[in-house]
């Protein structure tokens, strides 16, 4: 989060951008983030936001390129308008640098000296080039092919005769063609003086090879015709007729437009020269003006060449170097050539493009642009790489990469990126908050501390901001700011803008390196770094000595640059950006030095600073307090000036004047005609040259008319100005009036105390004066504060005393602090007398506590009147908490009494504990040290037998109960309530209980239940105590369990539905065929039918009884025998298959008629389907018969519901010796069944009847 300190200060613009000035301005520039809530919405109607872009061609806004730039369009420019193309060779794969060259041979010496020397190999070193490959003699060659006869013509040494023979060599390979027509990717405005290198290059210079050797440019072999081109001019000489009487004309020379003109509407190709011989010998006048402009004789007029653009003659011979022949086509002399190439060179600026966009439009072709060049989506470019980049291509010579940016766009008339508030649309709350907010751009230069709200006229980019829509690579390069104000940008939204910054300190040091390294430039263009069109390395600066800063700028950000600091940058793609200038009083000084050197360098002002300055002096009481004192300051200096300028017109001799409101005048006509400062105090004029006009610096520069025809026009008097400055002198020094009665007020000077009322005057002077923050009224203010809440404790403590309900907490201590305090306020309290009354009754209050403790014990009801008395005095007694604590202490000792002593329950652990930990915070005492050792020691005691009683209750090894018994009897004499201990005791009566029922079950007259044994089994098993009859009660179940899986092993089918004793309990309902049918049906889905045994009809109490199980059993017996009975006759009845029985007959268990292949049932006489039941077992191995054959009986599914074991196996299971009176009953009981029984089916069941009937089952 953003701390309320930061908030707090950057809700003042001017006054936190003065705070971090000291140390800002040591970069000259400065980047502010805002707060992140501080987000302004974006204003601009993007619909409607048009604008025409600046084109950039990168390479040329550094000044070291441009200059190489320059030099090559006038070596181009040289061989151009002879007739021949420049082509810059390439040396060791790279391109030759022909400025380079041409100033390293300049500083060796020149070319005669560096041939002479042999020093052409220290050229190919300076140049970089690798030594041992004779780089220097194909440098010597290019440079003579190239840029020798443009330094001869330079220097006009080809104005003297040589005879030196021409030197015919071969031309380069390795030429390639100049690239400057290829940087000119936009095509330049026909009305802008920057486009004159793309239109003298639209032509194509190309055409014809360099010339041979070092001779002057001559008409090369033309190349191959074709029908589109011109007819070239014949090999013979053409000769100019005259008119038989012509009048002799001055020989006037021609400008090379005048050429260019002629050449347009030649016949002949322009690369060709033509020489033009007068042939009228009559005419003598004619005869004498063709001589030789070098040897001055006619002769030999076969070889006289007549310049196309002066006309004057040369000897070919007479030329440096000669010509070996008479040119073809156009031919100029070398002073006309030199003229040309002389000529200054165009200023340099920015052309606008044809195109009008859209922001869209725009945004989508700087993303393309951008997205292309790099290969990779714009947003994952690094702002590294863009940097390296664009000082790579500004530097380049060969790349020529143009961009365009939108620059300097009136925010007045395509719209503020900030809300305003100029009722053209009604605002939301949100964008009225940012419209008045003194970050917007359109408010800050207006604000009442700000210099700028004194103009009333909207000057754009000052008090008006300009709007910038940029692409990558896009530049702004370096300058500094109009009358070298301050100025603040910000970056409403898009890619990071990256910028440079020199301090001021520094403006002028910056200014000589660029002009040492780039004098060209600023030979033709003093003011160049004033047009905001030339960029230089930050590298380089620095390599020079200059300091360099730079930031990224992001969106949402301000960048400020402060007076006079240099600064330049460029755009990291496409954003959206907005400045304006602003000027606070600390800026007035600089201001008037701006102007000074404005005068120095003859530029125009944007506005008036002296108007400015007597403006602010004419309304001082308007002013900001330091607007104040900086204006009178500047004023002092300004009127001082102006007495001496106009004493120097009166020691000059003119004493006429008139007043002049120079404000009323437009400033174009008040303007200094020398150094062009717009003037405002005084001019001077002249009677007789009324359009003449010079400020008093430059008297001497008005015109050539007496001194009595000049006059002064002014402004002010040299009186009323004195009176200007009184008044602003008053308003900045009612401030040290002030201060001086605050300083006496505060620091008691004369003695005296004064009132609140007085300070609260001052402090309210101070504010309706409009003083700014100083110590002074800081500590006005602090004291006030202090002095107010001092008077709110004070009738704080004397409310708390007289309702005994204290407001605010004091000690003693701070009592006696905030007595002091009042005392040494400055001001008079009139509540000390009360609060000195309550100190005085506080310390009586000690002194009694102090002697009522000392005479300890006291009576509680002494105590408690002490205690009720302090609690009334408004103020933290430290003896009062002595009080509380005996007070404490004989309530916790009668707690403790009583919880010990008492005879209804006893104390739990946890009372326990909070006795102990409230015995701790008790102040030490022999009472509370005893009653705490008796508390701990029982505590001690009860833990150990509670552990104790966990151990027995927990451990694996269970304890025989005479154990627990003797633990519990130990335990009943500890007067604590143990969880533990009374778990062990009820555990125990379960154990002894559990052995009686055992013993009971043991004792009794029949054998116990199998689910008796397991119950009390699993109950045993449960008690932590170690039972000796639990393990004879395992054995005895484990037994009976191991017999009953033998049991149903032996009778049960495998996967049977059935238990053993559903399969040994007699079927009462055998005569009944649908219940049978559905029991088998019931086999197949188990857990669908009832035990069998409920036919039996006996209760729970009568299944223990072996005498009530056996008789059920015989009666079931019974039951079972006539109902197989009946069945069988009912079967017997039905017709045998395959013949069908009469209507509703069920056969089987599918209870559907007979089929073939039908099956008889030996004990129920039924039939049955093949496919519905299992076939009969067949005994051993053998062929198998067809079933007829079959001898086996076959039982159905619904009569044999179990295995059919023999008598022998049943035999072996009654024989146990577990169960001595169960096989003694069965073997007098079982010859009695075999001799009734009729098969081995049905002796099964009299056999369970007997093991069920005691109780074994």
């Amino acid at each position: 989060g953003i701390p309320g300190s930061y908030w707090a200060e950057f809700r003042d613009p001017l006054g936190y951008i003065a705070k971090i000035r000291p140390i800002a301005e040591k970069s000259g520039i400065c980047k502010i983030r805002p707060p992140a809530d501080w987000q302004p919405p974006f204003a601009v109607e993007v619909d409607n936001f048009r604008f025409t872009p600046r084109i950039q061609r990168l390479n040329e806004l550094e000044a070291q390129t441009r200059v190489k730039l320059n030099y090559l369009d006038q070596i181009a420019k040289f061989w151009e308008i002879q007739g021949s193309s420049l082509k810059i060779p390439n040396v060791e794969r790279r391109i030759l640098d022909l400025y380079s060259l041409s100033k390293i041979v300049m500083e060796e010496g020149g070319y005669e000296a560096i041939c002479k020397d042999r020093r052409w190999a220290r050229v190919a070193q300076r140049l970089s080039y690798p030594s041992g490959k004779n780089i220097g003699s194909l440098l010597r060659a290019h440079y003579e092919r190239i840029i020798h006869p443009y330094e001869m013509y330079q220097s006009g040494a080809n104005l003297v005769c040589n005879a030196r023979p021409f030197d015919n060599e071969e031309k380069d390979k390795e030429y390639k063609p100049h690239s400057i027509p290829l940087r000119q990717s936009v095509q330049p405005s026909k009305f802008n003086s920057y486009g004159r290198r793309a239109k003298r290059l639209q032509q194509d210079v190309s055409r014809t090879p360099l010339p041979r050797g070092c001779q002057a440019p001559a008409s090369p072999s033309p190349p191959p015709r074709t029908d589109k081109e011109v007819p070239e001019c014949p090999p013979t000489v053409v000769v100019k007729e005259e008119a038989p009487d012509p009048k002799p004309e001055p020989a006037s020379p021609r400008g090379f437009v005048d050429v260019k003109e002629e050449l347009r509407h030649s016949p002949e190709p322009c690369t060709k020269m033509t020489m033009r011989l007068r042939r009228n010998h009559s005419n003598t006048q004619f005869i004498d003006s063709y001589v030789c402009r070098i040897c001055t004789r006619g002769d030999e007029d076969d070889k006289l060449l007549l310049c196309d653009g002066c006309d004057d003659n040369y000897h070919i011979f007479c030329l440096l170097p000669p010509l070996p022949e008479i040119p073809k086509g156009i031919w100029r002399c070398p002073k006309c050539v030199m003229a040309e190439c002389k000529r200054p060179p165009e200023a340099f600026g920015f052309e606008q493009a044809t195109r009008e966009y859209t922001l869209q439009s725009f945004g989508e072709m700087a993303d393309s642009f951008k997205a292309d060049y790099f290969n990779m989506p714009v947003h994952m470019v690094p702002t590294e790489l863009v940097e390296k980049e664009f000082w790579r291509l500004v530097n380049s010579i060969e790349e020529d990469v143009t961009v365009e940016y939108g620059a300097d766009i009136h925010s007045k008339e395509f719209g503020s990126g900030f809300p305003i508030s100029d009722g053209r649309r009604k605002l939301s709350p949100e964008e009225e908050e940012y419209a008045a907010s003194g970050w917007n751009l359109n408010v800050m230069p207006v604000l009442k501390q700000s210099v700028l709200c004194h103009i009333n006229a909207d000057i754009s980019g000052m008090k008006v901001p300009w709007l910038y829509v940029g692409m990558v690579f896009s530049a702004f390069c370096w300058h500094i700011e109009d009358h070298w104000s301050y100025s603040i940008n910000y970056l409403h939204w898009g890619e990071p803008k990256t910028w440079y910054g020199v301090p001021s300190f520094a403006a002028e040091h910056l200014e000589d390196v660029m002009k040492k390294l780039t004098p060209e430039l600023f030979e033709s263009q003093p003011d160049l770094l004033h047009q905001l069109v030339t960029l230089m390395n930050p590298n380089t600066l620095m390599a020079h000595g200059v300091p360099v800063v730079r930031t990224n700028q992001c969106a949402g950000e301000f960048v400020i640059t402060f007076p006079r600091a240099y600064h330049s940058g460029f755009n990291q793609g496409y954003n959206f950006a907005e400045a304006v200038n602003f000027c606070t009083a600390d800026w007035l000084p600089a201001g008037r030095q701006c102007i000074e050197h404005y005068r120095r360098l003859r530029r125009y002002c944007v506005f008036s600073h002296e108007e400015l300055i007597c403006k602010m002096a004419a309304c001082p009481e308007k002013l900001d307090l330091n607007l104040a004192a900086a204006v009178h300051k500047e004023m002092f200096i300004l009127v001082q000036e102006e007495r001496k300028l106009r004493k120097a017109l009166l020691d000059k001799g003119i004493t006429e004047a008139e007043r002049e409101a120079f404000e009323l005048l437009p400033d174009d006509e008040r303007q200094c005609d020398k150094c062009k400062t717009t003037c405002f105090l005084s001019a001077l004029a002249c009677y007789d040259c009324p359009e003449c006009l010079v400020c008093l610096y430059h008297i001497d520069d008005l015109c050539k008319c007496p001194s009595s025809r000049q006059y002064l026009r002014y402004r002010y008097t040299l009186d009323e100005l004195p009176t200007m400055l009184h008044k602003l002198k008053v308003r900045a020094e009612c401030f040290d009036t002030w201060a001086n009665k605050v300083r006496i007020a505060l620091e008691l000077e004369d003695g005296r105390k004064r009132t609140l009322e007085d300070l609260r005057a001052l402090e309210s002077e101070a504010r309706e004066r409009k003083f700014p923050e100083n110590e002074l009224l800081h500590r006005l203010k602090c004291c006030l504060s202090e002095a107010e809440k001092c008077v709110s404790e004070a009738l704080g403590l004397i409310s708390s005393q007289e309702t005994g309900e204290p407001s605010v907490h004091m000690t003693v201590e701070e009592l006696r602090a905030f007595l002091e305090q009042l005392n040494n306020l400055p001001c008079v309290m009139h509540q000390i007398g009360e609060v000195q009354g309550m100190l005085e009754k506080v310390e009586a209050f000690q002194a009694e506590v102090q002697e009522v403790l000392q005479e300890l014990p006291a009576s509680p009801a002494e105590l408690h009147r002490l205690l009720t008395q302090g609690a009334g005095l408004g103020v933290e007694v430290p003896e009062t908490e002595l009080l509380e604590r005996q007070v404490q202490q004989a309530a916790w000792l009668d707690e403790v009494k009583q919880t010990l002593r008492s005879p209804q329950e006893r104390v739990t652990l946890a009372v326990m504990r909070a006795l102990i930990a409230s015995g701790c915070d008790m102040a030490p005492s022999p009472a509370v040290d005893k009653a705490m050792a008796e508390l701990q020691e029982l505590l001690t005691i009860a833990q150990r037998w509670e552990e104790k009683a966990q151990m027995c209750l927990e451990a694996r090894q269970k304890h025989p109960p005479a154990t627990l018994e003797a633990i519990i009897k130990e335990v009943e004499n500890i007067p604590v309530h143990l969880p533990n201990i009374l778990a062990l005791k009820e555990a125990l009566s379960k154990a002894q209980a559990w052995i009686a029922d055992v013993e009971e079950i043991q004792n009794g007259d029949h054998y116990p239940c199998l689910d008796d044994l397991e119950g009390l089994v699993a109950v045993g098993r449960d008690l932590p105590v170690r039972l000796e009859e639990l393990r004879h009660l395992e054995v005895q179940v484990g037994a009976a369990h191991s017999w009953r899986e033998k049991a149903s092993k032996t009778f049960l089918k495998k996967n049977s539905c059935y238990t053993l004793l559903e399969v040994l309990c007699p079927c009462a309902d055998a005569d009944s065929d649908s219940i049978k049918r559905t029991k088998w049906q019931r086999e197949k889905e188990p857990g669908l039918y009832k035990s069998d045994t409920e036919s039996l009809g006996l209760s729970a109490q009568d299944l223990r009884d072996p005498g009530s199980v056996i008789l059920a059993f015989k009666e079931g017996e019974q039951k079972e025998k006539a109902g197989i009975l009946r069945l069988r006759q009912a079967n017997a009845q039905k017709p045998v298959p395959p013949a069908t029985g009469p209507p509703g007959a069920q056969y089987c268990v599918c209870s559907q008629p007979p089929g073939p292949s039908m099956l008889h049932c030996e004990l129920c006489q039924d039939w049955f389907h093949a496919a519905c039941v299992a076939w009969p077992h067949l005994g051993s191995p053998r062929p198998l018969p067809a079933w007829w054959e079959w001898e086996a009986k076959f039982l159905c599914p619904l009569c044999q519901r179990s295995r059919r074991p023999r008598l022998e196996t049943i035999l072996a299971l009654s024989s146990g010796k577990e169960f001595p009176k169960l096989t003694a009953l069965i073997k007098k009981e079982m010859a009695f069944y075999l001799l009734k029984s009729k098969g081995r089916v049905e002796v099964k069941f009299k056999i369970c009847c007997q093991f069920r009937s005691l109780g074994c089952l």
